[in-house]
């Protein structure tokens, strides 16, 4: 029997992606040859201590389980709205730890992103030195030496998601709000074809049709079959998108995605956050929580302001009054500078 929720929301791990029922006929892709999905514990795909940690510690909502399982059945992006700090891109990585399904392919998004840029990188000036004998040095102290098209090419985020992966992997698009207006409707392609192409690798195909070639993908040195330049995925993966909210989407783009808005949390909610953080929250965090309540309305503060200023306090060694006057210092303005969406 198909398992709803395959997504439970819950901090165990398990293989309940297995169990993920047939996608519908208009969403089936059958790319091959079939690959497995790198594991958690793969050290080529290493993420910082902050990724893991969020992924342990995320507390989803009701809603969010819902329409997680919604994208997941349906096999389409899950766009994901929200003030910052309200934990957009940590459900990405608490999904892909509770469903086994490797380290999370992140996209960050800016003014300047192409799709050409999540697809693939192709360094031509390399190739170029190869052509004509030159031993220029590799960064890990190699030469390039006379190599084909392949050995300058890496696949990107996206491009590396949608290779035919027996296992969906997670791919975040992160603040697809700060994009060029034409990105969501080149995402848009891409996404409802489940493939792209790689001319370079294409044009070379045509003298050996046979023959693939073999690139490098994302976040990791190990190289993947491609045949003939063209990629199509087989389980297609979970593509989580956010965004603060700041613009107007076509509508075609959102209509091809599940749309989960992400609200402030309440008291219960926050509190269960904290405790997920830094333990049960004692006399000094509690009245922290509702002081961090009263002002959240304003748009100010993020979930993680309350977490440092929390953790500081308690950790100084300072005593009731100095305490208090340190979080009111530090609430407005003590934000996590490497991600302010994370909780």
């Amino acid at each position: 029997m198909p398992l709803w929720p395959v997504y439970t929301g819950t901090t165990e791990p398990h293989d309940g992606i297995d169990q993920l029922p047939a996608p519908p006929p208009w969403r089936a892709f059958d790319g091959g040859p079939a690959l497995p999905a790198p594991s958690d514990g793969d050290d080529t795909a290493a993420v910082s201590p902050d990724r893991v940690h969020r992924a342990h510690t995320y507390r989803a909502t009701p809603e969010s389980v819902q329409l997680v399982n919604a994208a997941l059945y349906l096999r389409r992006p899950l766009l994901v709205t929200g003030p910052p700090g309200t934990g957009k891109s940590s459900l990405a990585y608490a999904v892909a730890r509770e469903l086994r399904l490797g380290p999370v392919l992140r996209w960050n998004i800016t003014s300047r992103s192409t799709l050409a840029d999540g697809l693939y990188r192709y360094d031509p000036l390399s190739r170029l030195y190869a052509a004509r004998g030159t031993d220029r040095p590799r960064p890990g102290g190699d030469s390039y030496g006379d190599s084909g098209v392949e050995d300058h090419l890496r696949l990107g985020p996206l491009g590396t998601a949608l290779l035919p992966y027996t296992r969906p992997r997670t791919l975040l698009i992160d603040e697809i709000d700060k994009s060029d207006l034409d990105l969501p409707n080149d995402l848009l392609n891409i996404l409802e074809e489940g493939q792209y192409e790689i001319p370079e690798l294409a044009r070379a195909a045509r003298h050996t049709p046979d023959a693939g070639a073999e690139v490098m993908a994302h976040g990791t040195d190990a190289r993947v079959p491609v045949v003939r330049g063209r990629v199509r995925c087989r389980a297609f993966p979970f593509v989580v998108l956010t965004s603060n909210g700041e613009r107007e989407f076509p509508p075609a783009f959102l209509r091809r995605c599940v749309t989960l808005r992400l609200r402030r949390p309440d008291e219960t909610h926050l509190a269960e956050i904290v405790r997920a953080h830094l333990g049960e929250p004692d006399e000094h965090a509690r009245p922290l929580i509702a002081r961090f309540l009263s002002r959240a309305g304003s748009g100010e503060l993020a979930t993680d302001q309350l977490l440092n200023a929390i953790y500081l306090t308690g950790a100084a060694g300072l005593d009731e009054t100095s305490r208090d006057e340190l979080a009111e210092r530090l609430m407005p303005y003590l934000s996590r500078a490497a991600d302010p969406d994370a909780h």
